[in-house]
């Protein structure tokens, strides 16, 4: 072409999560069987949805006003049932303008990112979600700004390393935190919280939380919203049904806007996002229109406890069967439906293998593990998923310098979870050793 038509750097933003998957697909055609652990989407999984739930979606089509546009910011009902969830919890409250519907969360990571001055930089998570840290780094064409998750820690937020970059990076506005995290399924304490939210008071900040998990968590752990602490901080939380209902596929999600009149700058920043929607014209109308009479219903709150104390038995499984092993640094799940593990420091080299059966097989894994640039712990993904069928993803795709790996907790069956980690318990040991 006669110019340049990406951003510098605009090659290297990669979604390792589905880039993985073009690689199972081909290992498929030579008679790989494979154990999806990598992406999270509980239909894929096996999850049946009840048909009380279908008849809601089913009553809705039939309805006209479901085929049309609906509101930029969404339709007022389920804005207005919204405002209610929030509301009631007695911490920050909001109207039904401060509600704007996205199709799912990716498109309102991208808009939300996207409106932000090229200057102005998010304090992102390390590790963090691949969709955040890419719409963050390529709004500012440049590289993450991060603090650090402590995997000696639980993967609690290290708040020194996070203020000292706020203190030392003038360009940092705001601050991103998942609450549950993914990838790493820790959930944040009311302390911490209330922490993360004096530190931007204090240097005039916002924050985002992307809180999509919000209801999803175990082991004896709640969700604290950040709504319940925000005080008088300016702030967008990101939620949706893709995880809970579970409906990825409706691609529904909103942010709530919390203070969005307390600072100038920050309003005029919610009204440029708005007015990027008004663009779009509006969301998804027939998802939207679902929400209350969902979950509402008397056996929404059944169904979903269900699924939780899946999680929870998946989560001590996959837990019992890693901590067994000494290299691995290797903390217990509480919330959303992830584990991240990551290997201790200098155990993978690039030249550890696993044996591979099929010749062909192994030719397309060799070629690409060896091409330049690969990280470790995707040279131990790809053997492993090569070796064993089971897909997961590399660590390092999650904006890290560690090393290891991040899977998921969505099997139904708990016999083929206990087989599906007690042979990568096995296999990381063979390929240490190798």
């Amino acid at each position: 072409m006669r110019n340049e038509l990406v951003t510098p750097g605009a090659g290297e933003l990669t979604y390792e999560i589905r880039n993985i998957v073009n690689v199972a697909e081909k290992l498929q055609k030579h008679g790989v069987k494979i154990n999806w652990e990598n992406i999270g989407d509980p239909i894929v999984k096996g999850e049946e949805i009840p048909r009380w739930m279908k008849e809601i979606v089913a009553n809705e089509v039939m309805e006209n006003d479901t085929w049309g546009y609906c509101h930029t910011r969404g339709v007022l009902e389920t804005r207005e049932f919204i405002c209610g969830l929030t509301n009631n919890r007695g911490g920050a409250r909001i109207t039904p303008d401060d509600i704007i519907f996205f199709n799912g969360l990716g498109d309102a990571i991208s808009t939300v990112y996207g409106n932000l001055r090229h200057e102005s930089r998010i304090l992102m998570p390390s590790p963090t979600y691949t969709t955040h840290s890419i719409g963050e780094a390529a709004h500012a064409q440049a590289s993450p700004v991060c603090y650090r998750l402590d995997p000696a820690n639980n993967w609690f937020p290290d708040l020194e390393d996070m203020e000292n970059h706020v203190r030392y990076n003038p360009q940092i506005s705001g601050i991103l935190l998942i609450n549950p995290d993914n990838p790493t399924g820790m959930v944040f304490s009311r302390e911490t919280l209330e922490k993360i939210v004096a530190i931007a008071r204090k240097y005039e900040l916002f924050i985002i939380a992307d809180e999509v998990y919000n209801n999803i968590t175990y082991n004896g752990q709640t969700t604290v919203p950040i709504s319940d602490v925000i005080g008088d901080v300016p702030a967008i939380a990101m939620k949706g049904i893709s995880k809970e209902i579970p409906w990825p596929g409706s691609r529904c999600g909103w942010i709530e806007v919390y203070n969005g009149a307390k600072d100038d700058q920050f309003r005029k920043y919610i009204n440029s996002i708005l007015s990027a929607k008004m663009n779009e014209v509006c969301s998804t109308t027939l998802p939207q229109k679902c929400i209350p009479a969902i979950m509402k219903h008397p056996e929404y709150q059944t169904y979903l406890q269900e699924r939780i104390r899946r999680y929870e038995k998946m989560s001590t499984i996959t837990f019992d069967c890693l901590r067994e092993v000494p290299e691995l640094m290797v903390n217990r799940t509480n919330g959303a439906f992830y584990m991240s593990v990551a290997f201790r420091d200098g155990l993978l080299t690039n030249g550890q293998s696993l044996p591979i059966e099929n010749a062909e097989v192994r030719e397309l894994v060799e070629g690409l593990v060896n091409a330049p640039g690969v990280s470790p712990d995707k040279r131990f993904v790809y053997y492993l998923l090569a070796s064993t069928g089971i897909c997961i993803v590399p660590l390092s795709s999650f904006n890290t310098p560690l090393q290891g790996f991040r899977v998921t907790l969505l099997e139904k069956d708990e016999a083929e979870c206990l087989r599906i980690y007690q042979t990568l318990a096995k296999k990381i040991a063979e390929y240490l050793k190798s």
